[in-house]
């Protein structure tokens, strides 16, 4: 089996991770997360959202957050934006990259945002074009790849819908998520699979949530298809609103301990991220959800 050689990690903990949370963090704790982040090796680091303080308001320090970055040469600063009005709002801070979003499940996007797949798109092609004219590299993810809340499995072939409306649209890059962390190998493949048809292998990440303990299997399953970019999130930060109790996102640590296991470089200083994962876990109150962290801090302690 040949593994990639390499791999890149995008930490989403600062904006999947913390978004989650009841109680307030404060911007300066986020900023130190991800100052931490970049020592610690990271280049992508998704930073916060630009989205209604209604909804989200975890994220309504999004424009502080982004001004406070002491940015690093070679890391790429991302944001969620939900449509026209939050790509508006991040143009000032300049993020380096966009994010936008699409389910692959028909219920899910009629439920979470009241139109079909394809709607939820077509919404989106303005603010690609937008971004794109002003030089922002433009990331697309596909959301409940393998499962939904509502309708059950989802197939491969509205994966596939998905990233072909999103690459007509323009959007450089597909994230194939699952969501609600339902997905197990085979099916994690078939998923990525459907995606590879309208993007190429460099141009494809996976977004693993851990709620049945499979984020780890599924992202060696993408490995053994070549897939080198994944998103995880320091400390498993972040729930899953749709399943009671669960764990959110892997966690960085876990992928990074995986990876350099298994002989592949991914550029991160494991101790350094340890260090970051602990920061907002004792901010928070809680022990990092890492495995891989719990047993390095009880070794270190000992």
């Amino acid at each position: 089996m040949r593994y990639p050689a390499k791999v890149k990690l995008v930490d989403v903990g600062p904006r999947d991770g913390l978004q989650n949370e009841k109680q307030p963090v404060p911007a300066e704790v986020k900023i130190q997360l991800v100052h931490m982040l970049q020592d610690a090796g990271l280049k992508e680091i998704e930073v916060t959202s630009f989205v209604s303080p209604k909804w989200v308001p975890q994220m309504a320090d999004a424009t502080e957050v982004m001004a406070g970055i002491q940015r690093k040469p070679g890391v790429r600063y991302s944001v969620l934006v939900p449509n026209m009005k939050g790509l508006e709002a991040a143009f000032p801070s300049k993020p380096d990259e966009v994010v936008v979003f699409g389910a692959a499940s028909e219920a899910f996007s009629q439920r979470n945002i009241n139109c079909s797949i394809a709607e939820s798109i077509e919404r989106f092609a303005p603010v690609v074009e937008a971004a794109r004219a002003k030089g922002i590299y433009v990331r697309g993810a596909i959301s409940t790849a393998v499962g939904c809340p509502y309708q059950g499995e989802v197939k491969p072939e509205s994966v596939e819908l998905v990233a072909r409306l999103m690459k007509e649209i323009g959007v450089q890059h597909c994230g194939v998520a699952d969501t609600i962390g339902v997905g197990t190998p085979r099916k994690v493949q078939a998923a990525m699979e459907a995606a590879l048809k309208h993007y190429a292998l460099d141009d494809i990440s996976g977004h693993f949530h851990d709620t049945y303990g499979q984020a780890l299997p599924n992202t060696l399953a993408c490995l053994e298809l070549g897939v080198w970019q994944y998103d995880a999130s320091v400390a498993g930060l972040g729930g899953c609103p749709y399943a009671k109790g669960a764990t959110g996102n892997v966690a960085t640590e876990d992928v990074v301990y995986m990876l350099h296991g298994m002989g592949i470089d991914t550029g991160i200083d494991l101790d350094k991220l340890i260090d970051a994962g602990k920061y907002v876990s004792d901010f928070l109150g809680r022990k990092p959800v890492s495995r891989a962290a719990q047993a390095i801090l009880t070794r270190r302690a000992g």
